[in-house]
Parts: structure tokens; sequence; C-alpha cells
């Protein structure tokens, strides 16, 4: 799906989205990663959401966001509270959500001026 946006040309935007990737500012990702509004996205090793650890959790609060929306890839899971012991110990929200609803609600959250980390799982293509 193509989003269309307002001038946030100095932020990580998310652009488009499909099962396979998704676009930040017209450029194309199909691996999982980290994205914040006022940074590149970083690579973020994760293939698979079973694949979560509390190590995942601890990248993510390096980058000292408000609030993570996890992007749990087609369908809508939720992490287990011991992996986000790390960021719910500084009172960071974890919000999972499928990978549309996670692009839409970043964009939204990030066009508001919120420091948010969208956190997506992009399983590798066969």
């Amino acid at each position: 799906m193509k989003l269309h946006s307002t001038e946030t040309k100095q932020y990580q935007t998310v652009t488009a989205y499909d099962e396979e990737g998704v676009e930040l500012n017209a450029i194309r990702f199909t691996n999982s990663l980290l994205v914040l509004p006022e940074s590149e996205p970083v690579p973020w090793p994760v293939d698979s959401f079973e694949a979560l650890t509390a190590a995942h959790f601890e990248q993510i609060d390096a980058t000292l966001p408000d609030v993570v929306i996890l992007g749990t890839g087609e369908r809508q899971r939720f992490v287990h509270p011991k992996l986000t012991t790390v960021l719910t110990a500084r009172r960071i929200g974890v919000e999972c959500m499928d990978n549309q609803a996670a692009c839409r609600t970043y964009n939204i959250l990030m066009a508001e001026g919120r420091k948010v980390a969208l956190a997506l799982i992009i399983p590798p293509q066969a």
C-alpha cells in the first residue's frame, strides 16, 4: 500500500509497505529493522517473531525511545513481558501490532513529534 504523507523529509517516514518489506522515504527495505524519526534505519537481527530475545529489546532501549511500536509480521502477536523488562523498567511502552498497523501508527506518532521507535520483523524471503 502506498501512503501519502505531509512534508517530513527530514524524518524517516514510512512511504509504502507490503508483505515483503517497507519503504522509508521511498527507499525499499526487505529485512527487519529499527526505525527512529531522526536517524537512519538500522538492521535488526530478527528473522522471526519466535527468534525474539531480551537482547533485541536491549538494542531498542539503547535508542532511548518514549514508546516502541513492534511490528510482528503479517499478523498481530504479543511478546512475552519477560523479554521487554529493560523497557518496562524505564516505563517505555511496547505496543505490538501487525506490520501494516505498525507502519501507520509509527507515521502518526512521528508526525506528532514523539520519539517513537518502530521495530519491524520482516522475515527473509525464500
